[in-house]
């Protein structure tokens, strides 16, 4: 192992306390004092060795899937996701579940949600008060979780949907402590404890959705466009549906992965326009102009260039998680360096994101960037990449892209005084502290024009 690159040298208690709590710090101080890859040591975890130059990533992202394995290197999210889930899995079975699982988000079938997207999104902003703050993370994540629990789950408003949605915002908030990201801590040491109501909520929650697949399995071949349904009557080339469990994992990745993931990302979106006030004026300026006096429909998605940019330079800054990981089978050559089998090989989006021989002044939030043309996908990567790349990360970025139109034609914002935003780890993802907190000064209603309205002060 003495011929692994160079690493921090703290004692290893110290490093996956900061590596969990602090994780940008750690990052950035090892790409000073390393360069383009480091090794980090921590306890409970294999040797991992972190790469952020492009053509690094590009080796691990156009290797051979059974050399280096992404399901073996991401077993920490099985106690929430389950053994099924396409994230855990590896060659046939995961070539297997992802050929079945990509039909719901091709694009003819995701536009048909954008409806539901934008009805969530303005259910949410009728909500929210005019001169309070409040936090915009926590509002994303409603939004989110709703598209979620009717787009995929297929649920309707009512009680039922009500019920899973109560459980499952307990059942993630519990979950996002990062230090159940360490083994050890991850028990069940009386009924009293956050791990026995983990266990206890994924009983409860798994109980709701093998009751909704038995009930999509009943009904039989059906017109119904949610995900489950469609994933419910697919079958793979030898004839064979997913089974239950199969069913239920999937399910699971489809909301940790779809729901936390694109909220955070629009909470940053927030705190980045609302810092870049010509920005901010540029966008709201598209929307009106694209979108016009109507609600935003699917026909003005494709049109809205600057928001896409905007979104992307967002991602570029605000990775949602630091890095990918692969686990070494055999022996390879990655980026110059010899991996030995047993490592993982992390392709670091954060520090890829910020590199200043890639990206020109890289602390600089420029949307622009990304109306030049084609970004090389081995120096951008948020949604990963190569075989693994993230299943739903079209679905993500037109959900949002509906969500920030209907906000920016709707909702004058800002950001609330006195707050200043860190970054903050919430189990894997890297979110905005305290929620981001923001203040409407103005609403205009659903089929209104954009507010200008002043600010109405600031309620404490």
């Amino acid at each position: 192992m003495s011929t692994l690159p160079p690493g921090p040298r703290a004692p290893k208690l110290l490093q996956v306390y900061r590596w969990l709590r602090h994780p940008v710090p750690v990052l950035e101080e090892c790409d000073r004092a390393y360069g383009d890859c480091f090794t980090m040591r921590l306890p409970a975890n294999p040797i991992t060795v972190v790469f952020s130059h492009p053509e690094a990533v590009k080796d691990i992202f156009t290797a051979d899937p059974d050399i280096l394995r992404a399901g073996e290197a991401n077993v920490v999210v099985e106690p929430m996701l389950g053994s099924n889930s396409l994230l855990l899995l590896d060659g046939a079975r995961h070539v297997r579940e992802r050929r079945l699982m990509t039909p719901p988000f091709r694009g003819e079938r995701m536009q048909a949600y954008g409806d539901v997207m934008r009805e969530i999104t303005d259910d949410v902003i009728d909500r929210w008060p005019v001169g309070r703050p409040f936090p915009i993370h926590s509002e994303m994540q409603e939004i989110t979780l709703d598209v979620i629990l009717r787009t995929v789950f297929g649920l309707d408003k009512g009680p039922q949907m009500g019920a899973l949605r109560a459980r499952l915002i307990r059942l993630l908030t519990i979950g996002s402590n990062p230090m159940y990201l360490v083994p050890i801590l991850r028990v069940n040491v009386g009924p009293l404890t956050a791990w026995a109501e983990i266990a206890r909520l994924r009983e409860e929650t798994d109980a709701m959705l093998y009751a909704e697949i038995r009930k999509r399995r009943d009904a039989g071949p059906s017109d119904r466009t949610d995900v489950l349904t469609m994933l419910v009557a697919a079958r793979d080339e030898d004839g064979r549906p997913m089974g239950d469990q199969e069913l239920r994992d999937q399910m699971m990745t489809l909301l940790v992965a779809g729901h936390e993931t694109t909220a955070t990302s629009l909470a940053w979106f927030v705190h980045r326009a609302l810092a870049h006030p010509e920005v901010h004026a540029r966008l709201r300026e598209e929307v009106r102009a694209v979108v016009g006096e109507g609600p935003v429909a699917a026909e003005h998605v494709p049109k809205l260039e600057y928001l896409d940019a905007a979104i992307c330079e967002t991602m570029r800054l605000n990775p949602i998680i630091p890095l990918v990981a692969r686990k070494v089978m055999k022996p390879v050559r990655i980026g110059g360096v010899d991996l030995p089998a047993g490592v993982v090989a992390a392709p670091c989006i954060y520090l890829a994101h910020r590199r200043p021989d890639v990206w020109p002044d890289p602390l600089r939030f420029d949307p622009q960037r990304f109306l030049a043309g084609r970004v090389n996908p081995y120096a951008f990567f948020p949604f990963g990449g190569g075989s693994r790349l993230c299943l739903g990360a079209a679905f993500a970025t037109y959900e949002m892209k509906i969500v920030l139109a209907q906000i920016l034609r709707r909702v004058t914002l800002r950001a609330a005084p006195g707050h200043t935003v860190r970054v903050v780890r919430r189990s894997i993802t890297l979110a905005p502290s305290e929620g981001m907190p923001v203040v409407v000064e103005g609403k205009a209603g659903r089929e209104g024009r954009l507010s200008t309205a002043p600010s109405q002060g600031v309620s404490r």
